[in-house]
């Protein structure tokens, strides 16, 4: 890890400790690596976990695990999606501030949570966040979305990118501009290729004040997006180009490449979490290592406060 991404998970990690820690529903945690995440998270005052799924396999992979979780509630449930449906209601219910994922699969975790009666749902589309870190660039950034939306609309790609710019805010501050390159193939306009298409839409959206809170420019190809030089060799012109903030990819499969290969090739740190619903949702990955999951509950802690606070609508 660099001295730079330590820096600034010590900042977000510094922050939540004048808050206060998440209630936090677990779900389907029936395997040991879905509850080694836990402790570390709990031990920095960041979540109060309550266990949801078939108790005695609960207890199997806490045991699996050498973990003793006898502090923790467990709510027992007959299978995954009972879980899932039980841990939506807890959030419904003021019970729970926070959603984890345990050893079940993304959409079957969010398939009660997007439903209209869920109690979650808010005005906009649920998308993924990663904050990324990595040495070969100035500052995190923000990969848009690599896990939830398969192939999004304009109006769709639209929430994404203030979803991801609310959490820019959250973060780093409301005064905040974060700059948004919307990426694509080309950094030009071309008919044929409708990721062009959407990325000069969304800046004309941005210029009418559909997205607020963010300079936005695309389409940028990735090089464009975040290297001063290659922006300059193609004389684009651009107030993202070279120093983004947030990247939009266009659909899941690029996105959830890109993620990956900064993280295996690259040593990224990557904290992932899921926006858009009326309480953060934690989806730790069996690859993530323990400080990626716990900052990923420390985006859970921001992400809730300030939900109660009014500043996240």
């Amino acid at each position: 890890m660099s001295d730079r991404s330590h820096d600034y998970s010590q900042s977000i990690l510094a922050r939540c400790k004048t808050k206060a820690a998440v209630r936090t529903a677990v779900v389907h945690p029936v395997q040991a690596n879905a509850l080694e995440a836990i402790p570390e998270a709990v031990a920095a005052g960041l979540i109060v976990p309550t266990l949801i799924g078939p108790k005695d396999r609960i207890l199997k992979a806490a045991d699996d695990a050498k973990l003793d979780i006898s502090a923790w509630e467990i709510v027992d449930a007959e299978h995954s999606h009972d879980a899932a449906v039980k841990a939506v209601a807890m959030a419904a219910g003021g019970h729970a501030d926070a959603i984890m994922k345990g050893a079940l699969h993304t959409d079957e975790l969010l398939e009660p949570i997007v439903k209209t009666q869920s109690g979650l749902r808010t005005s906009r589309r649920l998308s993924h966040a990663f904050l990324m870190s990595i040495s070969s660039y100035a500052k995190p950034f923000i990969i848009t979305d690599a896990a939830i939306n398969i192939a999004p609309d304009l109006l769709a790609k639209a929430d994404i990118v203030q979803n991801a710019v609310n959490l820019w805010h959250v973060i780093f501050g409301e005064d905040t501009r974060p700059k948004v390159a919307i990426l694509a193939a080309v950094e030009t306009v071309n008919p044929k290729m409708i990721a062009t298409i959407d990325a000069a839409a969304l800046c004309k959206m941005a210029d009418r004040g559909q997205i607020t809170g963010a300079v936005i420019d695309g389409p940028l190809a990735f090089d464009n997006a975040i290297s001063v030089q290659a922006a300059k060799d193609k004389g684009i012109v651009s107030p993202v180009a070279g120093n983004a903030d947030i990247l939009l990819v266009p659909e899941i499969e690029s996105g959830n490449m890109l993620a990956k290969q900064l993280t295996f090739l690259g040593s990224a740190d990557a904290a992932g979490i899921v926006l858009g619903a009326r309480v953060p949702v934690m989806l730790t990955s069996r690859a993530d290592n323990a400080r990626a999951r716990v900052l990923s509950c420390a985006l859970a802690v921001l992400l809730a406060d300030a939900r109660k606070s009014g500043r996240l609508k």
